[in-house]
């Protein structure tokens, strides 16, 4: 497997800044990412060096010809989905220097949260705080983690044009559809097997918490692991603790408003998502504290 890119303008602290990011990649083990063995330079072109991945990507297993019905079992789409937030969680809480995965990385300073950048990254996948001012920091690799997730359980893109309008965008979809309580109506169908509710709810539950418009309420990649794994998870108070002490009752109201169940009629499960309500509901709400 092979990466390319082309160096533009201010050429030393380019070449300053790649080899301490190939460096800082070179040195990176774990079984969910891929090694880098080496890289060539010559002139302005730097090439990097993988080892090979065989059996394709996830790409085209999801959205190539693959017949009828997918390979791609929703056990096997766990297994994806887990192995790559342990992947991320190594690259975030375990890798000295942190490295966050857009294209040739940059590398985050102990002393700052973020780096602000030129926007890159694949369209569809790029946190809306990171498009509109360029900071990036663990927190966007987050959401598109989430942006990923949906892919896999959904077998869609992230923008797919060819779709009818309320489908264009798959997380405005996806939100739609749950809020609508059809949860298993956002199912790849050319998944053979359909997985239990409770797996469903789960895992969609987790994506929408990478997907928050607010990134502070973003989970770390260590808790999604966590949820991903656990038969449960406190997200309240993990969500909440220690924030509500200066908030006004206003805000905290409006937390509470904007939670709204994942799961159907009379399921107990009791997961919770913070897909937004209708905006009626939240202006209601407003209408009634104030008087």
């Amino acid at each position: 497997m092979f990466g390319q890119g082309r160096l533009r303008g201010g050429r030393g602290q380019a070449e300053r800044e790649f080899k301490v990011e190939v460096e800082a990649i070179g040195r990176v083990r774990h079984k969910n990412l891929v090694r880098l063995l080496g890289y060539c330079a010559e002139g302005a072109h730097r090439m990097l060096v993988y080892e090979y991945v065989n059996n394709g990507n996830l790409e085209q297993w999801l959205h190539g010809d693959v017949g009828p019905y997918s390979p791609l079992t929703w056990e096997i789409r766990m297994n994806i989905i887990l192995g790559t937030a342990k992947g991320l969680t190594y690259l975030h809480e375990c890798l000295e220097p942190k490295v966050s995965d857009f294209g040739l990385a940059k590398l985050i300073g102990s002393e700052r949260s973020y780096i602000t950048t030129r926007v890159m990254g694949t369209f569809g996948y790029v946190a809306p705080e990171y498009a509109s001012t360029g900071m990036l920091n663990e927190r966007s690799d987050v959401y598109s983690f989430g942006i990923l997730i949906m892919e896999i359980i959904t077998g869609r893109n992230p923008v797919d044009y060819s779709r009818p309008p309320g489908e264009v965008n798959l997380v405005d979809w996806l939100k739609t559809m749950v809020s609508n309580r059809n949860s298993e109506g956002v199912l790849d169908p050319k998944l053979h097997e359909k997985p239990s509710s409770r797996a469903l709810k789960r895992t969609l539950l987790v994506a929408l918490r990478c997907v928050d418009p607010n990134a502070q309420k973003r989970p770390k990649m260590g808790h999604v692991v966590h949820m991903l794994e656990a038969d449960d998870f406190p997200f309240r108070d993990e969500r909440r603790g220690g924030r509500e002490h200066g908030r006004s009752h206003r805000d905290s109201m409006k937390d509470r408003v904007v939670e709204k169940r994942i799961t159907e009629p009379g399921d107990s499960s009791g997961y919770e998502s913070s897909v937004q309500t209708d905006r009626s509901l939240l202006r209601k709400q407003e209408t009634d504290e104030e008087r």
